[in-house]
């Protein structure tokens, strides 16, 4: 599990600063009725990142385990129901948190996609939270119900740029805005072959490299690249990772929202992981194209 006081400092002071700026943004109100809460954002969010490191599956068992062992560190905490309710407060310093922890773009990068299943493909007529919002899609693994999460790292296991899509839509659509300010190699799998798009891209200073599908014609290619092909399974790590560690996707949702912040959490709780899948390269090799 993470270490609770780095964490919180961390978090801490990005909340400092942050709340300064979005608070000038937002349009005034009436004080809201009801208690007043007990905690503040910054331990909101320590607590929901917290999580996604400690090795429970689900969010209840843990927030009792704190309860009884961590009152020192959070004395102020309120019932399981009321942090429920609380935590939606959360999800936009927790997207401000994610976008200050992305990684650094170094001129070579991985993308790919992943499933977020919602529920068994079985009972997705019957899926009433995620109704008009997820959909069917077909993946290498077969039909699901859900989203799909698309991820843009670097060599160090850095997340660059991510993107949730209904299952539905193809992993090319929404390249072009997530390569917002990148540059150099970008390696995918044969998902994201098109001349249309690498033509785009080329003239954004990106290189688009894939592996050619077997009714391709053969085509030379630097060794260089080839190397860094062979090496895109670090990208497939990286998804396993936040799933079977992160835990970004189970099917015990109970509205849209707690979906997006159970996802904001785990991909925030990986930025904070130590040792990220990556790949141990030469200076020379980090050349743009």
């Amino acid at each position: 599990m993470l270490d609770i006081t780095q964490l919180f400092c961390s978090v801490d002071d990005f909340w400092k600063s942050f709340k300064l700026h979005w608070h000038k943004k937002q349009i005034g109100s009436k004080p809201s009725r009801g208690p007043a809460c007990s905690l503040s954002m910054s331990e909101i969010m320590t607590i929901m990142i917290l999580f996604h490191q400690s090795n429970y599956r689900t969010f209840k068992y843990f927030y009792f385990f704190l309860l009884e062992n961590y009152r020192k560190a959070f004395p102020t905490l309120p019932s399981y129901s009321r942090f429920v309710y609380l935590q939606k407060t959360a999800f936009i310093p927790l997207f401000a948190y994610l976008q200050y922890r992305k990684g650094k773009v170094t001129g070579i990068s991985f993308i790919d996609s992943t499933v977020l299943k919602v529920c068994h493909i079985k009972r997705s007529y019957s899926n009433k939270v995620f109704k008009k919002l997820a959909s069917k899609g077909k993946s290498t693994t077969g039909w699901f119900f859900g989203f799909k999460l698309h991820l843009i790292v670097n060599e160090k296991g850095e997340i660059l740029s991510f993107q949730v899509t209904q299952g539905n839509v193809a992993d090319i659509s929404p390249v072009k805005s997530l390569v917002e300010g990148l540059w150099g190699k970008l390696i995918g799998d044969r998902g994201y072959i098109s001349s249309s798009l690498f033509k785009e891209l080329f003239e954004k200073n990106i290189q688009l490299i894939t592996k050619i599908r077997n009714n391709m014609k053969n085509k030379l290619m630097d060794i260089q690249d080839k190397l860094l092909l062979r090496k895109r399974a670090i990208i497939e790590t990286i998804n396993d990772q936040l799933k079977n560690i992160s835990q970004i996707e189970h099917s015990r949702h109970r509205s849209p929202a707690n979906f997006l912040i159970n996802l904001l959490s785990g991909l925030i709780a990986y930025c904070h992981q130590k040792k990220k899948p990556s790949l141990k390269m030469p200076q020379r090799s980090l050349v743009a194209c």
